[in-house]
């Protein structure tokens, strides 16, 4: 009798310890959400600059997919919607990035990375003024952001 009741003790801490395991899963909670989806992000930014586009935009899908559950989780981070609108943009969605990116602001409007992508929408999208904008916002902040948006600008005068 002993050595059934130490069975079952020992078979409900495997359980509940399989059970801990799994609910801390890419699929379960915001962060896990958010690092995978991020993560798939810069997976699909090396496939592109090795020009193996089709296989970039698959994992743009899949990235967009997770921070959007990451973002209904938690709507109150700008990095979900930073990653979520540029991968939206990587995919020729302009009109659900920019959403994003708005939202992302509506949060931190001093955000960096939003403030570049979006300007880099609006380049895109020939809408080189609104881009300004986001070059006078992040002027003064010492960082490529700012480097990177203002190269673009210039390009597309």
């Amino acid at each position: 009798m002993k050595k059934i009741f130490f069975l079952l003790i020992v078979l409900l801490i495997a359980n509940s310890s399989l059970a801990a395991g799994s609910s801390s899963s890419d699929d379960g909670n915001k962060a896990g959400l958010y690092k995978s989806g991020k993560k798939l992000v810069y997976r699909a930014k090396k496939l592109e600059k090795k020009g193996k586009i089709e296989k970039a935009l698959k994992l743009y899908s899949k990235a967009s997919d997770k921070l959007l559950k990451a973002y209904n989780k938690d709507n109150k981070n700008p990095d979900i919607l930073n990653y979520l609108g540029y991968s939206l943009r990587k995919m020729g969605d302009f009109k659900k990035a920019e959403i994003y990116y708005l939202k992302g602001l509506d949060l931190d409007s001093g955000h960096l990375g939003i403030n570049e992508y979006l300007g880099e929408l609006y380049v895109q999208t020939n809408r080189i003024d609104l881009a300004k904008g986001r070059l006078a916002i992040l002027k003064g902040c010492n960082c490529e952001e700012y480097d990177e948006l203002k190269e673009l600008i210039e390009k597309n005068k």
